[in-house]
């Protein structure tokens, strides 16, 4: 090891040495190995390779600096080489701060352990919330390409309200009194967009405007939503331990929270059999229940229930029934040019054969809104509250 060497490879060359004399990452240590290799360092260099250890140890390592910086939502790593961030203006390659594909597999598995997964070539993947309240995913390069894959999602720094969201051009000032109106006629709705598009910052902001005397029961994989409420309860799925126990799914977790007196049943995000038991709660009297779920827009919504349903075993015409009876209305977020906005809202409508269609009655524009179908309804119901 030649005294030239950059603080990263001295690093490098001390953490090898550690592990195989099962050593702590101490001063001490690290003074005894580079004296094992050889190498001269002075104090400045002693206390850069230090840092650069010590890095490695505490937070996201490498990764922290980028998401401590402002407006940071997503950071994305593509193996040792590519790394992508998100500060609300879409995806951009950053420079890498790591060295080679062993750091990034070290990474993603130090953090897998700190929220007590198991992350490792028997078990390739790991999706996790850190103590910070990051979402964590990996794929080890086992079965990724082009190296391990870490997908890291930042909590919301600060809880968004409806004004703020008017201020950040997300919803015209004129909607407002519509989604207050959506709230106090205890409509039951979805929150429909794609990854990104801001459907549970949405969501949380809607949920900030129910009653103070109201009972808001929270369910989730992972927990992210936090609405400013002075009566909210939350119940956070698990997925089984290294033994394959303890299990806790989201459709459990809808049967549970129907016995805990909730006004206002919320489903973070619909994506699997907890649509069955989501359905069959909003039909048995717990109307003004939300949720959100993954669609390229308001008319996919049916048929993105009717899979997620078919797959729990509730047949085609039952889902389609329970989603018309129960659902009132589907507000649909999208991203475009780097900023989030409501685009409007659709009633759920069924045929004469039974499907559930998503009809367009309410579209909200940079000007204001518009009222597609005035003899809706939504709209009728909807007007009956506005104030």
């Amino acid at each position: 090891m030649m005294p030239s060497a950059s603080p990263e490879e001295l690093a490098g060359e001390v953490r090898r040495w550690l592990v195989a004399n099962a050593q702590q990452h101490d001063a001490g240590s690290v003074v005894a190995a580079l004296r094992e290799r050889g190498a001269v360092v002075g104090a400045g260099q002693l206390l850069d390779v230090m840092t650069v250890l010590r890095a490695e140890l505490q937070g996201a390592g490498p990764l922290q600096d980028l998401l401590a910086a402002g407006g940071c939502t997503d950071v994305l790593v593509n193996g040792a080489a590519a790394v992508w961030v998100d500060d609300g203006e879409g995806l951009r390659q950053v420079a890498s701060p790591f060295t080679d594909e062993a750091q990034v597999r070290r990474l993603a598995q130090r953090l897998a352990s700190a929220a007590g997964r198991r992350l490792d070539d028997a078990n390739p993947f790991c999706d996790a919330r850190l103590a910070d309240g990051t979402r964590f995913h990996a794929a080890l390069d086992t079965v990724a390409s082009p190296g391990t894959l870490v997908s890291l999602r930042l909590p919301a720094r600060e809880q968004l309200s409806m004004s703020d969201l008017v201020e950040l051009g997300s919803v015209p000032a004129p909607a407002v009194a519509w989604l207050r109106a959506l709230i106090a006629a205890r409509a039951t709705f979805l929150v429909s967009g794609g990854t990104g598009s801001g459907k549970t910052t949405m969501l949380g902001c809607l949920l900030r405007l129910v009653p103070p005397r109201e009972r808001i029961v929270v369910l989730e994989d992972s927990a992210e939503l936090r609405p400013e409420h002075p009566h909210v309860c939350s119940l956070e799925g698990r997925p089984p331990n290294i033994e394959g126990e303890g299990e806790l799914r989201l459709v459990d977790l809808v049967r549970q929270a129907m016995r805990m007196r909730p006004d206002r049943l919320v489903v973070g995000e619909v994506r699997g059999a907890e649509v069955v038991a989501m359905l069959a709660a909003f039909n048995t009297g717990h109307d003004g229940g939300a949720g959100t779920i993954h669609a390229s827009g308001p008319d996919r919504v049916p048929a993105r229930i009717e899979a997620l349903a078919l797959a729990a075993g509730l047949d085609r015409l039952a889902a389609h029934a329970q989603l018309a009876a129960g659902v009132d209305a589907v507000l649909h977020v999208e991203r475009r040019g780097g900023v989030r906005r409501l685009a409007g809202i659709a009633e759920l409508r069924r045929s004469g054969a039974g499907l559930t269609s998503a009809v367009e009655v309410l579209r909200f524009t940079v000007d204001g809104v518009e009222v597609v179908d005035p003899a809706a309804a939504l709209v009728a119901r909807l007007a009956g509250h506005r104030c």
